[in-house]
């Protein structure tokens, strides 16, 4: 479901309790993160809605490589010849998508009804068949980026090992994607937390790495599992830091 300007220009696509954004600045495109690969179908339905087209996608730039947010990566790279972009350290995630390192198994978490429903609709999504990217370009911690949006770079390490959110000053948002979220899909808990150790490579670094966040001047966050956090930013990290690692 695409919900418009989620912050000015920035737009929210929800798919199996997952988001992915559409930047636009001045007719060009930059897509954060992709979903499932039949969100491939979504991002033409959601580029008609707002009156753009694939030809103006300027950029693909990943908070992180996991599976579900690598959704159609690789097909707009290649068909598309948009290029993909993504942390320096994140490059081998880029290449496997399901081989990530994670602090607890997966199988615990099934005991929860809300993870069965959601894993079951990122299945449908095509979860299980997302492709490795072929290509990327790499990005470093404080850069700001040249593409629509102009977003600078917030090294966040810890739910993967190169993480970065995303800040947009001019906008006063940020694409935080899960160094912090609102919803966790593992144990179907809502506010403010850090994804669950069955996704997670490092829970204590990923708390750690809530300070570049504390500094930013946004009135909106937005990120990769739950609604929008419109509050105080450093409200949403002290919420995180209690409710710890899951």
């Amino acid at each position: 479901m695409l919900h418009k300007n989620a912050a000015e220009g920035i737009h929210r696509i929800d798919e199996a309790s997952t988001n992915w954004y559409l930047v636009e600045d001045q007719g060009r495109v930059t897509v954060v993160d992709t979903g499932f690969p039949r969100s491939w179908k979504t991002l033409h339905e959601s580029l008609s809605e707002l009156g753009r087209s694939p030809g103006e996608i300027e950029a693909v730039l990943l908070t992180h490589a996991h599976f579900d947010h690598m959704g159609f990566t690789e097909r707009a790279r290649s068909e598309l010849g948009v290029p993909v972009w993504a942390h320096e350290k994140e490059v081998p995630l880029t290449e496997h998508p399901w081989r990530y390192n994670h602090e607890r198994s997966r199988i615990p978490y099934f005991r929860h009804p809300r993870f069965v429903k959601i894993f079951t609709a990122m299945g449908a999504k095509g979860a299980l068949w997302v492709k490795g990217t072929k290509e990327v370009r790499t990005y470093t911690d404080g850069e700001q980026l040249d593409m629509p949006g102009r977003p600078e770079v917030v090294f966040t390490p810890g739910h993967t090992y190169g993480h970065c959110a995303l800040h947009f000053p001019e906008r006063g948002a940020v694409i935080a994607g899960d160094a912090l979220v609102t919803f966790d899909p593992y144990l179907g808990r809502e506010g403010p937390q850090i994804v669950s150790g069955a996704a997670t490579a490092d829970s204590e670094r990923a708390l750690a790495s809530l300070d570049a966040l504390t500094g930013l001047d946004v009135n909106i966050t937005l990120v990769g599992h739950g609604e929008p956090w419109t509050q105080e930013l450093r409200v949403a990290v002290d919420r995180a830091r209690e409710a710890g690692p899951s």
